[in-house]
């Protein structure tokens, strides 16, 4: 007797602990609701225990929101479910033609798989030069010395549609906006060095880097008071090789640099090659070209060298840590490439829902539009990420994810942020040693960002 009113003590204090978290949660999250910043939003969270999925808090769970960058989390566990943590892309260097006394009657064509890393500067085996140095020695090691034809940029392995659905015109021609390629270079980005001057002056472009001479950048940016930050946008060129850079750019950022998108990563790693090459006594009398500009694809071919990008384990820790975009779509249309669709952002879409739709969750829970998060239209409900966190947390890669995730506020969780919506989700273990999985989200929130994040963070201390 004395052991089972021991053991029913016990079991009252447990559930007299979970109905304490409960009350606090709520009490956290109506504290957040009533806020003045939150008159006009939609707040959503919820909370498992990430050992057993059991729900420990819910607040409007089945509410659809705009996740912004928290849908990198689903993306990045389908990915490692689908594909699995070592996958890795390969991207091809060919030959067409024949080689003789040195000179190759043929082209140089670079057949991308879809590796979002190639020339990245995020690992030490993927940077530019070192990627370059493994063609060019291939090159020399076949004997070619002269090259009558082109080098050829094939990204036809992912389409041609490479914006998905619902993202905006003003976020395409920025960094962050980067479209996905069949042959990615240099994470499709490059620079611009900025000239400041005084206040509502014209910005003026002192350099590129790398160089991009065969683009056109005008200037249409403005010198905008200190505290202002960066507000500028690229504007990228429609059958044009002329870039509008628009908007305005603080006296007192320290950067005086902004990154933008590059229109055909294709052409550009053709580029980089065959200007390499020329630096090196290796003329190409075609010069580079991107496969979209021929009228028809280059076949057959023969393998000069081939490289193998990181594991996806490493690929999903930079995704995550940094919330790259490119990474994310490159993902979800690798994972309709692996289950055999046609290549498309919409199918990538298809085949993450039907993976989840087996597992149980609604796809109407799941309601998308692109793997990032960047399309203002995607609507997840709390209830399903939170879902989604906790399936990852028995799988044997699970360290893998978890390492990838950033820390804010002393919390592994990745943040999301867009027009008006922030968002958080990740895990909390409590000072008691419980484990917690969670998502919570805010759209339409009014003031500084800095204040809504501050208040959502005195609503995720309560799992501490």
């Amino acid at each position: 007797m004395r052991k089972l009113a021991l053991l029913s003590f016990c079991f009252l204090g447990l559930h007299a602990g979970a109905q304490n978290l409960q009350m606090r949660l709520q009490n956290a999250f109506n504290h957040l609701q009533q806020d003045s910043q939150s008159r006009y939003a939609s707040i959503s969270l919820t909370v498992l225990d990430a050992k057993t999925g059991e729900q420990v808090f819910a607040a409007n769970p089945y509410v659809g929101l705009a996740t912004a960058s928290t849908l990198k989390t689903i993306t990045s566990i389908t990915a490692f479910n689908i594909l699995g943590k070592d996958y890795q892309y390969v991207t091809n260097l060919d030959y067409t033609g024949k080689i003789e006394n040195g000179i190759l009657n043929g082209d140089l064509v670079i057949k991308g798989s879809g590796d979002p890393t190639l020339g990245s500067w995020r690992y030490p085996e993927t940077r530019e030069n070192v990627v370059l140095s493994l063609w060019v020695d291939a090159i020399r090691k076949a004997g070619i010395e002269h090259i009558n034809g082109r080098v050829i940029g094939d990204d036809s392995a992912f389409g041609t549609a490479s914006i998905p659905d619902g993202w905006i015109w003003q976020d395409v021609g920025n960094y962050y906006g980067a479209g996905t390629s069949g042959l990615c270079w240099r994470e499709n980005q490059f620079d611009i060095k900025l000239k400041t001057g005084g206040i509502g002056s014209p910005v003026g472009v002192l350099r590129t880097v790398p160089e991009m001479p065969y683009i056109d950048i005008k200037s249409e940016l403005r010198n905008a008071e200190a505290g202002t930050g960066d507000r500028s946008y690229a504007f990228l060129p429609i059958n044009s090789n002329v870039m509008y850079l628009r908007g305005t750019y603080a006296q007192d950022q320290s950067k005086k640099s902004i990154s933008v998108a590059v229109p055909d990563p294709a052409y550009d790693a053709a580029f980089r090659l065959a200007d390499t090459l020329k630096r090196l006594g290796i003329d190409v009398v075609g010069g580079p070209v991107s496969v979209r500009a021929l009228p028809q694809q280059p076949t057959g071919g023969n393998l000069l060298v081939s490289y193998n990008s990181p594991k996806l384990s490493r690929i999903i820790y930079w995704l995550n840590q940094r919330s790259i975009n490119l990474y994310a779509e490159q993902l979800l249309k690798t994972m309709a490439m692996a289950s055999g669709k046609v290549v498309t952002t919409a199918n990538g879409v298809e085949v993450e829902q039907e993976f989840w739709k087996a597992k149980g969750i609604d796809p109407h829970s799941l309601n998308i539009v692109d793997g990032s998060g960047l399309s203002p239209g995607d609507r997840v409900t709390t209830l399903t990420m939170a879902t989604i966190l906790q399936t990852a947390k028995a799988a044997p890669w699970f360290a893998d994810f978890y390492e990838s995730l950033p820390i804010y506020n002393n919390t592994k969780m990745k943040s999301g942020s867009i027009n008006n919506v922030l968002t958080y989700a990740g895990f909390q273990t409590s000072k008691d040693g419980h484990e917690y999985c969670f998502s919570i989200m805010v759209n339409n929130y009014n003031g500084s960002t800095s204040g809504i994040k501050q208040k959502m963070f005195q609503v995720l201390d309560v799992l501490k």
